[in-house]
């Protein structure tokens, strides 16, 4: 029997110009230079199959980048399919504004299950911006509830340099990657920034271990003097996704904990990137035995299937927002969609495998294979800098290694790369000139390593002619 991919795939070749052609007319596509997206060959995507995409054209393509870090267990994995196509005849959509829906339920009981230890409350949403969002407004408000009237003059939030959480508004607002987020600044409320750790480019010039994580002095200096009105500090543990894999040392995210339990200070840790398996670990907090008290979640969340967030706290941050009606302790916030129950039903599916399959577990020989695999990477002339934590790498390419001078931007070395990566069956997409490998964990060793070849290869090549 043909699968279906088969029977549809390739499609004719005046259907497909039609589709580009009406692309280029309507579609204005996230995070692109749209003049010189006219001028590249446009892919588009038809199918998936494990852990490859399929284009109109019938091509398959090892899938990368996860399609946008949100894969986890392949394309078309069944046991989400059919829990999709279960909950669609039942019921699509209901709210949950007044109601409750079954696997919204069942996941929250299952989400807790897994999370660290003293997170017990689940308040959903749709994507990680929304998250993050979520997580901002319940710290805040949470202070401006307390019961000792000198909390509620906790009301900053604290973020970090290069940080990336999100493109709504507050969002945006703790984030800190100029590039993404300057021209909004007159839109945006102030925040507390502090430096994260860059090892490969520090600020303060030096280097570990025998710093001992110093860039850590400017944020308990920030909340010493200011620990009477810091509400919140928020982080991406272990790893700063957008800014290019930027990997923070073994020891600085527990050391973040012990000053905001010292300073009585909320943390609030941006798993969406990090969160369910990627580093390694089913939550990146749990690397450092760290326990937030807000937890942000998305992308993998369904298994990349369909759009959902939760935003995990505790007990004690929810019992704030309990109350007669008169007192107005309600956290007045939701969406439409809060809590999708055809959402709901792809997500308890896909950490039912997490459970089944002990897919963290059945992921470490990977890292491993992908760890050495690595190695040879750093006999290019142009790799400055290879970052790894778990299934997340980060290859930063250089015009200079030994000043670490960047390629000029107009020079689009990342992105070409890329596109010649698509000319051997590969879909990469950079962060500017960092080269980001982050495959569904469905992936092979074999496949592992033609990822490893074909990125190599295209480095070498587009580097030496640039």
């Amino acid at each position: 029997m043909k699968d279906p991919i088969d029977v549809h795939l390739p499609l004719p070749a005046d259907e497909i110009r039609a589709l580009v052609e009406a692309d280029h007319k309507h579609v204005w596509h996230p995070f692109t230079p749209m003049q010189e997206w006219y001028e590249q060959p446009c892919m588009i995507v038809a199918a998936g199959d494990g852990a490859y995409v399929i284009d109109v054209e019938g091509n398959r393509f090892l899938d990368g980048i996860s399609s946008l870090w949100v894969n986890v267990h392949g394309h078309r994995r069944k046991e989400i399919d059919d829990a999709v196509r279960g909950q669609l005849d039942l019921i699509a959509h209901s709210t949950l504004l007044g109601t409750a829906s079954v696997p919204a339920i069942k996941l929250a009981e299952k989400i807790i299950r897994l999370a660290p230890e003293g997170l017990t409350r689940v308040f959903y949403s749709d994507n990680g911006s929304t998250a993050v969002e979520v997580a901002l407004k319940i710290a805040f408000q949470y202070w401006q509830q307390h019961e000792d009237p000198k909390k509620r003059e906790k009301k900053q939030l604290v973020s970090f340099h290069n940080a990336y959480h999100g493109d709504t508004l507050g969002a945006v607002s703790v984030g800190g990657i100029d590039l993404f987020h300057g021209k909004y600044g007159p839109l945006l409320f102030p925040v507390r920034k502090v430096h994260y750790p860059d090892c490969y480019r520090c600020h303060l010039g030096l280097t570990l271990p025998e710093c001992g994580i110093a860039c850590l002095e400017e944020l308990e200096k920030l909340m010493d003097s200011e620990a009477d009105t810091l509400a919140a500090l928020v982080i991406e543990p272990l790893v700063q996704g957008a800014a290019g894999m930027i990997m923070a040392p073994p020891g600085h995210l527990k050391a973040v904990e012990t000053l905001c339990r010292k300073y009585d200070v909320l943390l609030i840790a941006d798993e969406v990137a990090v969160g369910w398996g990627r580093t390694g670990r089913l939550f990146g907090v749990d690397q450092e035995d760290v326990r937030p008290d807000l937890l942000a979640m998305a992308k993998g969340l369904t298994g990349g299937y369909l759009p959902l967030a939760a935003t995990l706290t505790t007990e004690r941050i929810y019992e704030a927002f309990l109350g007669p009606v008169e007192e107005e302790k309600t956290f007045f916030h939701g969406h439409s969609y809060t809590g999708n129950p055809l959402a709901a039903a792809a997500a308890l599916a896909s950490v039912e495998i997490f459970e089944k399959e002990k897919t963290v577990e059945a992921l470490q020989p990977k890292i491993e294979h992908l760890t050495a695999g690595l190695e040879r990477f750093r006999n290019l002339e142009h790799v400055g800098d290879i970052r790894q934590r778990g299934f997340m790498v980060g290859i930063e390419l250089v015009e200079d290694t030994a000043t670490k001078r960047s390629y000029p931007s107009g020079e689009r070395i990342g992105m070409k790369v890329a596109m010649e990566a698509r000319r051997h069956g590969v879909l990469l997409r950079p962060l500017g000139d960092v080269m980001i490998l982050m495959p569904p964990f469905i992936i092979t060793l074999e496949e592992i390593d033609k990822l490893l070849d074909v990125t190599y290869r295209c480095i070498e090549a587009i580097t030496q002619s640039a």
